[in-house]
């Protein structure tokens, strides 16, 4: 499953730095706007102690993680939704995106120029949140237009559709006069998640060698890993959850949408599985590994068989049966 997370914000907010250190991969982050022009893609591993944990008991040759995508998106500006900027561009890719990370400056650097001229992060927030919303206002109004035709003829379909649209755009213009007052209430009123990276310290270390780390961040003063925070926090927005498969061969964590059944989560594995589907032996992870293995799982009598109706719970260890 390829799902991503478009990082948006305006130019010189750090974007690039943060998608750096997130990926290790060296994209443009020059002190001007419009630095990146094509979106860079970066496939990063979901950091996982589970899986590092089961494929020490199975003495895996090969281990897996999970992943997530994020995409470094044009720096947006006022005015994007009608073309200003990169305007249309940006809008085309993050259209293309599962779910979108606000990146927002909060830091003060009078090398490092601010598209508006001041550090107001509720500000940007209100810029992006604005552009984004005056776009679905123009997405939603031209399939209003296109609809009614058939509306007039009375077909059922083109009339229920009008009714979403229309209170989707009730919701949009609700959205559109809204202000907010400070940075941590907004986090609070919208229930958003939010995490703090100072992407540039964490690019700095992704160039040290591991064993150094800890304690170069000792000397920043920088303890939590906000990078992990934010992978961890991306694949929990797209509502993905982690099922393992564990052996000598290779121990691997599996994607799947939450809510799945054992038939559908199969599909990650193989399409095959959900129709060949007969049932499956799930054990938690943490129980695995307090037996210790497979066997001593099964004589104790803790791997469950479960059949098509089971909803796959995350941290599950699986063996299908097909």
């Amino acid at each position: 499953m390829s799902l991503s997370v478009g990082i948006v914000g305006l130019p010189n907010v750090g974007k690039s730095t943060l998608f750096n250190a997130l990926t290790e991969k060296a994209v443009a982050a020059e002190n001007f706007p419009f630095c990146t022009i094509d979106p860079s893609v970066g496939v990063v591993a979901v950091p996982d102690v589970r899986l590092d944990r089961l494929s020490e008991m199975s003495n895996s040759k090969k281990t897996i993680p999970a992943i997530v995508e994020f995409v470094d998106i044009a720096g947006l500006v006022k005015g994007a939704s009608t073309g200003e900027g990169l305007g249309n561009k940006f809008l085309s890719n993050i259209r293309e995106t599962d779910a979108i990370a606000e990146v927002v400056r909060i830091f003060d650097d009078s090398n490092i120029t601010h598209v508006s001229g001041v550090v107001d992060p509720m500000q940007d927030i209100e810029v992006i949140n604005l552009e984004l919303v005056l776009a679905d206002l123009q997405t939603v109004t031209k399939r209003l237009g296109t609809l009614e035709r058939d509306v007039k003829k009375g077909d059922k379909d083109a009339v229920h559709e009008k009714e979403v649209l229309l209170n989707a755009s009730q919701m949009l213009e609700a959205g559109k006069l809204e202000r907010w007052h400070t940075l941590m209430s907004f986090f609070e009123e919208t229930n958003a998640k939010y995490v703090c990276v100072d992407a540039s310290v964490e690019g700095e270390l992704n160039e040290l060698a591991l064993e150094d780390r800890d304690m170069f961040r000792q000397e920043y003063g920088v303890l939590d890993n906000g990078i992990n925070d934010l992978i961890r926090t991306g694949y929990d927005i797209l509502g993905l959850i982690t099922y393992f498969t564990t052996g000598e061969p290779e121990t691997r964590a599996w994607t799947i949408k939450r809510g799945s059944t054992a038939p559908v989560a199969g599909m990650a594995i193989h399409t095959d599985f959900k129709d060949k589907f007969i049932r499956a032996e799930v054990i938690g992870w943490e129980e695995l590994l307090r037996a210790g293995s497979y066997g001593v799982a099964r004589e104790k009598g803790i791997l469950r068989l479960e059949g098509k109706e089971y909803i796959v719970k995350d941290g599950d260890v699986i063996i299908f049966k097909i």
